[in-house]
């Protein structure tokens, strides 16, 4: 019995981590050509963000034609005021793909002239996968958080992730009593 414990906790132990480690590779909009001025309200890329969960470690990929857009991760005022000026950073591949690598805002914005006027942008919002909350780092202050609410989500990882959690559960619970 003694032997058993330190096994079924060393078991639940890799359980939780393998749980929380699932990085993802998310098609921005869900589908290849998402990137793109929104004809209306329901089809803006914000209100996709809103209705999804982004962690630290996910990854943001984008489909378009690099000949007529690109992608430019930009500042918070940058992106209130849709200046293309000086970006964070610019892609024109056509498949930009870009890791969510801290908790907080980011912020895109087309580099086309006059998309992002018209709506083409986006704020994603990455939590930290241990809390579920974004943990405030000198990168993104709280007064920077002016992001669409994010809603939880089901997805197949986090089920996966769920049910390891209880079935260890009930493995420990079995074997402690």
């Amino acid at each position: 019995m003694a032997f058993s414990r330190p096994l079924v906790s060393s078991m639940l132990l890799v359980c939780l981590l393998f749980s929380f480690s699932d990085a993802r590779e998310i098609l921005v909009g869900g589908k290849t050509d998402a990137w793109k001025v929104p004809s209306s309200e329901s089809e803006s890329l914000n209100r996709w963000a809103g209705a999804s969960r982004f962690q630290i470690g996910d990854s943001l990929v984008w489909k378009y034609d690099a000949n007529k857009d690109s992608v430019l991760q930009v500042t918070k005022e940058a992106y209130a005021s849709c200046n293309v000026s000086s970006p964070i950073a610019e892609y024109k591949d056509g498949n930009t793909k870009i890791v969510l690598d801290r908790s907080g805002p980011f912020y895109f914005i087309s580099g086309a002239n006059g998309h992002c006027e018209k709506g083409q942008k986006l704020i994603v919002v990455a939590l930290s996968p241990r809390s579920g909350f974004i943990s405030f780092s000198p990168a993104a202050s709280p007064s920077e958080i002016e992001a669409p609410a994010v809603a939880p989500t089901s997805s197949a990882t986090s089920l996966k992730g769920g049910l390891m959690v209880v079935l260890a559960s009930l493995v420990v619970g079995m074997v402690l009593f």
